[in-house]
């Protein structure tokens, strides 16, 4: 098996890895400490293709593969960890999923925008009391025929297709809550079925009853904002189901599997971020007449660090190379998952060790990234959960 990048991929590699050394890099603490949301940055990623690298062409997308995301994300996250969440969802958990699920029209609608960057994408399924265990939402959805538009003409609705479904409910956590152009909403249209009763909807957050609550107060990645999404009697145009009623389950979980690799991309990139903040750092520090990298306690720290960044490569471009091959994933997506996430939390750890009490001053870039990588192993899926989807595979 040969990981070998081809031209295509080092060029886009270097591409991003320029631009986020020199258009990023001088405004990450600034943007972290002011919460504020990367916006232009984003755009320009965009145009550069990074807002819709796993789309078709003929959806506006650059039509890369598996691999070349993988690596995108990774350097995005090497400088700013909140800009590649961001990216992240857009990609993966919002265009991937219509473009498999959506109708002719919907993709039609939102896949070239959110390709180009021109809108971001934002997927709304944790409740307060439901986030591993998705078939728990309480959210609701009921279609009223002849109900309100949303905006629509009706004379524009499709013949059969009358009619509005009215969601209630409330959604937290939700990447790109206050910024994104569409959401892919999960909510129940019959309660009775449990998970089988959950139905997936495309939201715009100009419809009647659609609101932006509180922005939560986070550890880290304080540019990425997650919020709460109201729903109160949300008005969504019947058209804008995706998929059929009852599949919502499949569609949240076939994106969750995806984002997988993604998430395990984005620990990868932080870490190798902070494996070379440690590099610097211990030859530039002296201590005892000498540099602290002369001592073998930093040695075994930096190799430990430099070791396991490498086995979780493996991982991450082995789960990548099996998506793009369409061979069967099996739990190689959680894998890569499980052990970046937990990996990368291990080697903040031992950056902010590495650099003593500077480590531990906001001034500091590990600082951050210490309190960035802590939610990895929570997102997507916690490693909890991908630990029972490996064992459940390996007793199958």
């Amino acid at each position: 098996m040969d990981f070998s990048l081809n031209d295509q991929q080092k060029l886009m590699q270097e591409t991003v890895r320029q631009f986020m050394t020199t258009e990023v890099r001088p405004f990450v603490k600034e943007w972290e400490r002011t919460e504020r949301y990367p916006a232009e940055a984003i755009a320009s990623l965009g145009e550069m293709g990074c807002c819709g690298m796993l789309m078709p062409e003929e959806w506006g997308g650059t039509g890369f593969d598996t691999v070349s995301y993988v690596l995108m994300l990774e350097e995005v996250a090497r400088v700013h960890c909140a800009m590649s969440t961001a990216l992240g969802v857009t990609n993966s958990a919002v265009q991937v999923p219509l473009l498999t699920f959506g109708t002719e029209a919907q993709k039609r609608k939102y896949l070239p925008r959110l390709a180009s960057g021109e809108i971001l994408g934002s997927f709304c399924l944790t409740e307060a009391a439901a986030g591993s265990d998705a078939a728990g939402i309480q959210a609701m959805a009921t279609l009223v025929d002849g109900g309100g538009d949303a905006g629509q003409n009706p004379s524009d609705t499709p013949s059969g297709n009358a009619g509005v479904y009215r969601l209630n409910g409330a959604k937290i956590w939700v990447t790109n809550g206050s910024v994104a152009g569409v959401f892919i909403i999960f909510a129940k249209t019959d309660p009775e079925l449990g998970g089988k009763g959950i139905t997936a909807f495309l939201v715009e957050p100009g419809f009647k009853g659609f609101t932006v609550g509180r922005h939560e107060d986070k550890m880290g990645q304080r540019s990425s904002p997650s919020v709460e999404i109201l729903l109160e009697d949300c008005e969504v145009p019947r058209e804008n189901r995706l998929g059929e009623e009852g599949q919502g389950l499949k569609i949240a979980l076939s994106a969750l599997d995806g984002g997988r690799i993604g998430i395990a991309a984005q620990a990868l990139g932080l870490a190798q971020g902070a494996l070379a903040e440690s590099v610097k750092y211990a030859k530039s520090r002296g201590a005892f007449g000498k540099k602290i990298a002369d001592f073998q306690a930093i040695q075994w720290m930096l190799a430990d660090m430099q070791t396991e960044i490498e086995a979780a490569r493996g991982l991450v471009y082995y789960a990548a190379w099996l998506k793009d091959s369409g061979k069967a994933m099996g739990a190689a997506a959680s894998k890569a998952k499980l052990y970046a996430s937990e990996m990368v939390n291990r080697v903040v750890a031992k950056a902010v060790q590495i650099h003593g009490s500077v480590g531990y001053s906001r001034e500091t870039d590990v600082e951050r990234m210490y309190r960035d990588a802590r939610v990895i192993t929570i997102y997507e899926g916690t490693s909890e959960v991908q630990r029972t989807i490996i064992g459940r595979e390996l007793l199958r």
